[in-house]
């Protein structure tokens, strides 16, 4: 049986917003993140790593900044099942699929999208679509049908005053929207406002990069679109 927040809805009435939706941070201490993204503080020194279930302080420090996929599905899995695998016990999954390539001399690739829907289909029973191309109106519509979204957003929707320098780059859950309204939770939210947030719609687009993938939590999914190496950190 489905529980309630995850259950058909009919007729044309806008799915309400998933609620309850933990925040998951893709950094250990939340508290810390604003010097991370700007003071240029080592993620790295960070006394609560261990929690992440990162095997080492080391790969904590190489792998966290990478992580805000791993954490929008921890919250998705959280939020479904009420228990999820640690991020790092999620990040092991994702690269053994592929979503992830270590390419040595600290660069890392991905998150990869398809083999990431893959993963969380085979591994999780978590239906993913890719959306190579995703205009605001059809993210809007995958809300009202009942689907979470990881959206590829600038980094900078954490400080939605500010105009991003770029679209896209780093992923959020979009976990509904109630008239002009997205809602939805950063892992690198630097202040707890930031963390759990909404925005307009035209706000949120001015930092949306137009792809990103729909999580189903219901019975089936939607029919999944055309997919390539497409990629957000």
């Amino acid at each position: 049986m489905l529980p309630p927040c995850c259950a058909d809805t009919t007729g044309t009435a806008p799915r309400p917003v998933h609620a309850p939706v933990p925040v998951v941070t893709q950094y250990a201490t939340p508290e810390l993140i604003g010097r991370v993204a700007y003071d240029g503080h080592d993620p790295a020194d960070d006394p609560a790593w261990k929690t992440s279930g990162a095997p080492s302080q080391s790969a904590y420090g190489r792998w966290c900044r990478h992580l805000c996929g791993i954490a929008c599905l921890r919250m998705a899995l959280l939020h479904r099942d009420g228990q999820a695998p640690n991020l790092f016990q999620l990040l092991a999954g994702a690269r053994h699929h592929g979503a992830y390539i270590d390419q040595g001399g600290g660069t890392i690739k991905g998150l990869i999208y398809a083999p990431f829907a893959e993963y969380t289909r085979d591994s999780h029973g978590l239906p993913a679509t890719v959306h190579r191309e995703l205009e605001m109106g059809e993210l809007v519509d995958l809300l009202d049908a009942g689907h979470m979204v990881m959206a590829s957003v600038s980094k900078e929707i954490r400080r939605p005053e500010h105009e991003p320098a770029r679209r896209g780059g780093h992923l959020v859950l979009v976990i509904g929207r109630e008239g002009d309204l997205i809602h939805f939770r950063n892992p690198s939210g630097h202040t707890p406002h930031a963390r759990q947030a909404s925005l307009a719609v035209d706000r949120f687009d001015a930092f949306f990069g137009g792809r990103g993938l729909s999580l189903y939590l219901g019975s089936s999914p939607v029919r999944r679109s055309a997919s390539a190496q497409v990629e957000d950190r």
